[in-house]
């Protein structure tokens, strides 16, 4: 009789083959994760930047919808630029038309945490009295060179920036607000003064931002063209 032939059974892997299997999948493991961590690094990127527009855009809205609101009442300036802070007064947007106003300045203040310069906003509460009026105006033009501990707790820090310059259109052509300092014209009386046509915001952006360069905003007010119709 034929001697009967015996099952072969299938060969395992050796121990040099596992270990090549193993180092095989720890380097597609890595691989795997080094790709996500890059997707996941450039969506935090674009994630930041795209906050960081979205806070100019909220900061350069209220810039805007503040001198829309310019309120002159013959009492201060509506409208003053001293070299380090911005004043104005406007009607009050919580109480409608005939509701109040405010006292708001706009300028740079220090950082708490890193005391690097941010763009700030300052706001008064309503007002309705000569009095207070006036002390806010003055209040104001403090917080843009000594803020209190009440001056901070109503200012708004925004955006980082690294300087900041206004210019006024006047005459057809854009001007140094304090360059009429000491004439004739820079003498008259609070409810003379003329608002300019436009107003220039020209803001630096910290060269470690994103973005960076100058940032660049222009306001023309709104009546121009509108008197005397």
């Amino acid at each position: 009789m034929p001697a009967r032939s015996r099952p072969r059974h299938g060969r395992g892997l050796t121990l040099i083959e596992l270990l090549v299997a193993l180092a095989l999948l720890s380097v597609l493991a890595l691989l795997s994760w080094r790709t996500l961590d890059g997707m996941t690094r450039a969506q935090q990127v674009t994630q930041e930047h795209a906050d960081r527009w979205r806070d100019w855009q909220t900061a350069l809205a209220q810039w805007d919808a503040d001198l829309d609101a310019l309120l002159d009442t013959e009492q201060v300036p509506p409208l003053d630029y001293d070299g380090r802070v911005l004043r104005l007064t406007r009607s009050d947007p919580d109480q409608g038309l005939g509701g109040g106003l405010r006292v708001i300045a706009w300028g740079l203040q220090a950082d708490p945490v890193s005391g690097a310069p941010r763009w700030a906003r300052w706001a008064s509460a309503p007002l309705r009295r000569t009095e207070a009026l006036e002390q806010a105006w003055r209040q104001a033009e403090q917080w843009g060179r000594n803020p209190s501990t009440q001056d901070r707790q109503q200012q708004v820090l925004l955006t980082p920036v690294a300087d900041w310059r206004i210019f006024y259109h006047r005459g057809g052509a854009w001007s140094n607000p304090l360059s009429a300092e000491g004439t004739d014209e820079a003498q008259e009386s609070a409810s003379s003064v003329a608002l300019p046509d436009g107003v220039r915001l020209l803001l630096t952006l910290p060269a470690t931002g994103n973005p960076t360069g100058q940032l660049v905003r222009d306001w023309v007010r709104p009546t121009l063209g509108g008197e005397g119709q």
